[in-house]
C-alpha cells in the first residue's frame, strides 16, 4: 500500500485523511521539524502533507524519488521549491477555499474590534479602569470607505459582509475587472488611490513579487490618520518596521493582524502595543473548515494517484504564492 506522510500538526487531521483515502494509501504521521526529518520520513512515500510553516526545499525532491504529491494544509505555498518539484514530476497542491467563511468573518471582526478599540477597553477594565474616554478618538464606521487589497473569493465574501454596515467599498486588484467588482457593490481603484482615499484597508492578497512589502512607509504616509490596517492575507505584504513607524508617528490609528512577517514573532515592534490587535494566524479556523481542508487534501491525493489533475493544483509557472 502507498504511504502518505503527514506532519504532526493540529490542522492536519489524520483520521479524516485516512477515512477519505481508504485502502488507497496509509497515512503515517511524523514530526517534520527539519529537512532531514522530511527526507527520512518520506523516503518511500508517494505523498507528503505539510502545514503552512514547514519548508519543503529542493533536497526533499532530490532525495524522495517516489514522491508524487506535496499537499499544503492551507493556502500559501511560498515555502515549497516549485521548480525542483516540477523537474521531478511532483505535483504541488493547496486548499484555497476551505476557510472563506472563517477568514472573511475574522477580517470583519478585526476591523470592528480595532475601530471600536475593543482590545484596549478590555485591557483597561482588566487593570481596574472603567473610563470610556480611554478609547478616544473613535469614529463612526457607517459612511466610511473600506479598501480591499485583492478581490478574490475571500475579499468578495468580506465585501458581502461589510455591505450591511453601510460602508462604501473599493478594491485594488489588477486581475479582476471593474464589472466583476461592481456585481458586489465595489468600485475598482488603483492601489495608490486605495491607500489614499480609503478610511480603512483590509489586506487579502496572496504573496507575490509585486505584493511583498507593498505596505511600506510610503503607503502608510498616504493612508488616513484615523485609518486601521487589517491583514488576513500574507504577513510579508506589510513591513512591520514601517507599520510600527506609522503608528508611532500618527500616520494611521491602528492595525489588526492575523499574519506577520515572522511567525511566531520573536522581536516584532508590534507586540504589546495598545493600538495593534494580533491573532496567531487563526483566521482560517473552525471545526468545519478543518474537515473541509483535510477531505480536500485526501481527494487531491487520490486524484494524483489516479493520474488525474487535482482540484488544488498549483501551476509551477504561476507567480501566485
Amino acid at each position: 500500500m502507498a504511504t502518505v506522510v503527514a506532519n504532526e500538526n493540529a490542522m492536519i487531521r489524520t483520521e479524516i485523511l485516512q477515512a477519505t483515502l481508504g485502502d488507497e494509501a496509509e497515512v503515517v504521521t511524523a514530526a517534520l521539524d527539519s529537512t532531514d526529518d522530511i527526507v527520512t520520513a518520506a523516503a518511500d512515500a508517494v505523498g507528503l502533507v505539510v502545514d503552512v510553516n514547514t519548508p519543503v526545499p529542493a533536497e526533499v525532491f532530490e532525495a524522495c524519488g517516489d514522491l508524487e504529491i506535496v499537499a499544503r494544509a492551507g493556502v500559501g505555498v511560498d515555502r515549497i521549491a516549485h521548480d525542483v518539484a516540477a523537474a521531478h514530476g511532483v505535483t504541488i497542491v493547496n486548499v484555497p477555499d476551505y476557510c472563506t467563511e472563517e477568514v472573511s468573518t475574522h477580517a470583519v471582526a478585526m476591523l470592528l474590534a480595532a475601530v471600536r478599540k475593543i482590545s484596549l477597553y478590555d485591557s483597561r477594565v482588566d487593570a481596574g479602569g472603567w473610563d470610556w474616554t480611554d478609547g478616544q478618538p473613535i469614529h463612526r464606521l457607517t459612511t466610511r470607505t473600506i479598501g480591499l487589497l485583492s478581490f478574490g473569493g475571500l475579499a468578495r465574501r468580506t465585501a458581502e459582509k461589510l455591505s450591511g454596515l453601510g460602508c462604501d467599498i473599493v478594491a485594488a486588484d489588477p486581475y479582476v475587472d471593474a464589472e466583476t467588482m461592481a456585481e458586489y457593490g465595489v468600485e475598482k481603484v488603483p492601489f495608490d488611490e486605495l491607500v489614499e482615499h480609503a478610511d480603512h484597508v483590509s489586506v487579502h492578497a496572496p504573496l507575490t513579487d509585486d505584493t511583498r512589502g507593498m505596505f511600506d512607509r510610503a503607503a502608510f504616509e498616504r493612508m488616513s490618520e484615523t485609518g486601521v490596517l487589517v491583514n488576513v492575507g500574507r504577513g510579508p505584504i506589510v513591513s512591520e518596521d514601517a507599520l510600527a513607524w506609522a503608528l508611532e508617528n500618527g500616520e494611521i490609528a491602528g492595525a489588526a493582524l492575523d499574519v506577520l512577517e515572522d511567525e511566531p514573532p520573536t522581536d516584532s515592534p508590534l507586540v504589546g502595543r495598545d493600538d495593534v490587535i494580533l491573532t496567531p494566524h487563526a483566521a482560517f479556523y473552525s471545526e468545519e473548515s478543518m474537515r473541509e481542508l483535510n477531505e480536500h487534501i485526501a481527494n487531491d491525493i487520490l486524484a494524483v494517484l489516479a493520474g488525474e489533475t487535482p482540484k488544488g493544483y498549483i501551476d509551477p509557472e504561476s507567480n501566485w504564492l
